[in-house]
């Protein structure tokens, strides 16, 4: 077998095994399901075994074998090498494209507001921005660094810390001066903008936790306006909708320019959870991540 085909039959082989499906591989791949079907066959045929037991039905799914099972921690880690060892091709500068992976919050309330100080510093350097919720495949998906909020724990990545982030109810100055809110137990009559965006994430700080940090009682903390985005949250407090629990690094601008206050600020509450740059230890030194990483953690400091 001739090694592109080789190589392109070993990726077809591994994205199927890892989707259980040709079409799902064949999406990931950009080429027709047919086309990863032929590659994998071309595959079983230079090997004299098969590498999947096939259900019957146009959608059945697949399973690899036993010996194909075995085998795919091996095919990824080559994978992972050749895709290093491309980058390594261009260590020699920091140009290219650097794909970051941050939350579609984080990216509008922080990262956008600051990123032409990057760009300025590295104009040989394009970003590209995957903004998502959801963990993304850093391998899969070739994602050069992320910034991810949790506790600092994520498998297979270099997780440095960027900020620690409080937790603080904010509100519109209008809204403010409206309500004369002097002391907690005044919110009792306010509407509560809850925060959704890591709704069951351990640690993640809510207004159940917040009021009983305060020593509060009688306001109901599960009620009010839920909202799944914490930008979204934070413009709701701006558009007085109600008292929004913020978190201070998404807060920070809309503070300094008057289009939030904070209330209560006597009171301190610090989340457990906080930010980090992360990335594949592997791919620690490549120039455009190394000067990226550097940059977040002055404009952190900052």
């Amino acid at each position: 077998m001739k090694s592109p085909v080789y190589l392109n039959a070993l990726r077809a082989f591994e994205a199927s095994a890892r989707h259980q499906s040709f079409s799902a591989a064949a999406a990931e791949l950009h080429v027709t399901p047919a086309a990863v079907g032929q590659l994998v066959r071309t595959l079983e045929e230079w090997l004299g075994a098969p590498l999947f037991h096939r259900g019957t039905g146009g959608r059945a799914r697949l399973v690899a074998t036993e010996a194909a099972e075995r085998a795919l921690p091996d095919i990824r880690a080559g994978f992972d090498r050749l895709s290093l060892g491309l980058e390594r091709l261009k260590e020699g500068s920091a140009s290219g494209v650097l794909t970051v992976t941050v939350s579609p919050a984080f990216a509008a309330k922080w990262l956008l507001p600051r990123l032409e100080r990057f760009q300025h510093a590295w104009p040989d350097t394009d970003v590209r921005l995957d903004t998502s919720l959801k963990p993304v495949d850093f391998v899969a998906q070739r994602i050069d660094i992320g910034v991810r909020y949790g506790a600092g724990n994520w498998p297979g990545l270099t997780a440095q810390k960027l900020m620690d982030e409080e937790v603080y109810p904010v509100c519109s100055a209008a809204l403010a001066g409206e309500r004369r809110l002097r002391k907690p137990a005044d919110l009792a009559r306010e509407t509560l903008i809850h925060d959704l965006s890591m709704d069951g994430h351990a640690g993640f700080p809510s207004w159940n936790a917040w009021l009983r940090d305060a020593g509060v009682s009688g306001v109901a903390a599960l009620r009010g306006l839920r909202i799944n985005n914490s930008a979204a949250v934070l413009q709701a407090a701006v558009d007085g909708q109600g008292i929004a629990l913020a978190r201070s690094v998404m807060a920070r601008d809309d503070l300094a320019a008057g289009r939030l206050v904070r209330l209560f600020p006597q009171i301190a509450f610090a989340s457990p959870l906080a930010y980090y740059a992360v990335y594949r230890p592997e791919c620690a030194s490549l120039p455009k991540l190394a000067a990226f990483r550097d940059w977040l953690i002055a404009e952190a400091k900052a």
